[in-house]
């Protein structure tokens, strides 16, 4: 019980880092992969706190959230492939 607030924090410190990652770029799929797995991160966290706090709220909102980050996730790179397609 006592890890868990330090696994948030953890997961906190590399959602960060790939915030950072999303910032600098230096191209827009290096900016891709990082903001997905931010979004990956996020979904670690919810789980985690429905865990701590024994909430089954959190895991749903996870799954629905990473459900939605990985259809982003295909929508963005079917974008750029058809930008890179006429060129």
């Amino acid at each position: 019980m006592i890890f868990f607030p330090a696994i948030v924090a953890a997961i906190v410190v590399l959602i960060l880092v790939c915030i950072a990652r999303i910032a600098k770029g230096p191209t827009v799929p290096d900016r891709m992969v990082g903001a997905d797995a931010a979004s990956a991160l996020t979904v670690s966290v919810l789980v985690v706190l429905g865990a701590l706090y024994r909430q089954s709220i959190f895991v749903d909102v996870a799954i629905v959230y990473g459900l939605l980050s990985f259809v982003s996730t295909l929508f963005f790179a079917r974008y750029l492939e058809a930008k890179e397609a006429k060129k």
